[in-house]
C-alpha cells in the first residue's frame, strides 16, 4: 500500500509540475489532500484523491489561474480513525509544506479534529468531500470548514423513507462506534420511528475485530429479518455482513454511504438485493464529470469522486476570485464562487470560470454535485438510492 501511495503521489506531482513548466511565469502553490489512504475506507480514497487532483490539473493547465500559477497536491494520510495521527499529518501540511488550503479530510471524527486543531487556528480553508456527521454543522471552526457531501441529518431521513417505501417496517441497526456512526444512527432512528418503523435493537460495533459472531448473534436474536449496517466497507461493517452471511442470520442488508463501494462486493455469499444511500446525483453536471473523469482514466461514479472533484475545483476558483493564494482570501471566497448569483460552471469548465473571474465577473459553481453552501458551509445535496443488481451497485433513483 505504501509503495503504491508513494508512486501515485510522485506521478501526480510530476504531471502537475510538467504542466506548470509550459506556462509563462508558472509557479507553484501547494494544496493539501488529506484522506484515509490507510484504514477502513482505504479502497475509496485513491479515486477521491485523483479526482481532486484532476480539478487542480484542469485549473493549472489552463494557464489562467492567477496568471499562470500551478497547484501542486501534497498528500497526507488521515487514517480515517486516528485523530492524533490525522492532526499531526495536517500540522505537517500547514506548517512544513505551507499548503494554502486543504482538500479533506474524509471521515468525520478526524475531520473535526483537524478543523478545530489545525484549520481554525491557522485560518486554512478545508473542504471535505465525505465527512457527513451532523455534529460538524456547528463545529467551532472559525469559518474555515466546508463540505461538498451533505450532512447525515438528511441522509438519515432519506434512508428511513426509502426503507419504509420498500415495505420494511422492522429492522435491527448496527453502527460503527464513532462520531459518524452514532450521528447517522441517531438521524436514521429518529426518522424511521417517526414514520412508523420499529427498531428491535440498535447496537454499536467496534472496528478492527477478527470475529463479529457475538454482535451478529445479538442482532439476530432481536427478531428482525432486516439489518441496517452503518459502518465502513473495509472494516467492521464488512465483518458484520460476512458473519451474518456465514451464519445465515441475515441475507439482505440496508446500507449508508460508508458501506457502499466495489470492495464490499467481494464478500462470500453475495449481496444481491442489498440497498442503501450514497450522496450524488444524475444531473447535467454529474454526467459531465463522468465524461471528464473517464477521459482521465477515472471512474466518475465511484463513491465521493464527484464531491472530491468539486472540492478541488472550489479551492482553485476561490484562489482566482480572491486574486491571490492568501489563506484568508481563499476562505472568504469559497462561498462566493459556489453560490448564486453568477454564471453557472460545470465540470470541465474551470477555464471558463477562471476567465470570468479574471475579467471581474461572477460565477456560480454547481459542479458535479449541485454545490450550494449554507451559512455553516453545508450543502443541501442529493442522494442516490443504490441496489446490488447482477453483482454491482446500481442507481435506481435519486432523492
Amino acid at each position: 500500500m505504501q509503495n503504491i501511495f508513494k508512486k501515485t503521489l510522485l506521478a501526480a506531482a510530476t504531471a502537475t509540475l510538467l504542466a506548470g513548466t509550459a506556462q509563462a511565469g508558472g509557479h507553484e502553490e501547494k494544496v493539501g489532500v488529506i484522506l484515509g489512504f490507510t484504514g477502513p475506507i482505504e479502497s475509496l480514497t485513491p479515486t477521491m484523491a485523483d479526482s481532486a487532483e484532476l480539478a487542480f490539473a484542469e485549473a493549472s493547465n489552463s494557464g489562467l489561474l492567477l496568471d499562470g500559477k500551478v497547484i501542486v497536491a501534497v498528500r497526507a494520510d488521515s487514517t480515517c480513525v486516528d485523530s492524533s495521527a490525522a492532526t499531526a499529518a495536517a500540522e505537517r501540511l500547514v506548517n512544513s509544506d505551507n499548503v494554502v488550503a486543504i482538500m479533506g479530510a474524509d471521515c468525520s471524527g478526524v475531520t473535526g479534529a483537524i478543523a478545530k486543531n489545525v484549520g481554525a487556528p491557522n485560518g486554512v480553508a478545508m473542504i471535505s468531500p465525505s465527512a457527513t456527521s451532523p455534529g460538524l454543522t456547528s463545529i467551532d471552526d472559525n469559518g474555515v470548514f466546508f463540505r461538498t457531501a451533505p450532512s447525515d441529518a438528511r441522509q438519515g431521513v432519506v434512508l428511513a423513507d426509502i426503507v419504509m417505501a420498500r415495505g420494511i417496517d422492522t429492522v435491527a441497526v448496527t453502527y460503527t462506534n464513532n462520531d459518524y456512526g452514532k450521528g447517522l444512527a441517531d438521524a436514521f432512528a429518529t426518522a424511521y420511528l417517526a414514520v412508523g418503523g420499529t427498531i428491535t435493537i440498535e447496537a454499536a460495533h467496534e472496528d478492527g475485530k477478527a470475529d463479529y459472531s457475538a454482535e451478529v448473534g445479538a442482532l439476530s436474536a432481536s427478531g428482525a429479518s432486516e439489518l441496517v449496517v452503518l459502518g465502513y466497507l473495509d472494516q467492521g461493517g464488512r465483518g458484520i455482513i460476512q458473519s451474518s452471511l456465514d451464519s445465515g442470520a441475515f441475507e439482505r442488508f440496508i446500507l449508508a454511504d460508508g458501506m457502499i463501494g466495489d470492495s464490499l462486493l467481494d464478500v462470500d455469499g453475495g449481496l444481491e438485493g442489498t440497498f442503501g444511500t450514497l450522496p450524488g446525483s444524475e444531473s447535467e453536471g454529474a454526467a459531465m464529470f463522468n465524461d471528464v473523469a473517464a477521459a482521465a482514466g477515472l471512474d466518475g461514479s465511484a463513491p465521493y469522486a464527484a464531491q472530491s472533484y468539486d472540492a478541488g475545483a472550489l479551492i482553485a476558483l476561490a484562489m482566482q476570485s480572491a486574486g491571490s493564494s492568501d489563506r484568508a482570501g481563499i476562505v472568504a471566497h469559497i462561498s462566493m464562487v459556489a453560490n448564486a448569483p453568477g454564471e453557472i460552471i460545470l465540470p470541465g469548465e474551470l477555464a471558463k470560470g477562471l476567465q470570468i473571474l479574471a475579467d471581474g465577473g461572477q460565477i456560480n459553481y454547481e459542479g458535479a454535485t449541485n454545490v450550494e453552501f449554507d451559512a455553516n458551509g453545508d450543502p443541501a445535496g442529493s442522494y442516490k438510492e443504490q441496489e446490488v443488481k447482477g453483482g454491482e451497485f446500481t442507481t435506481v433513483k435519486v432523492h
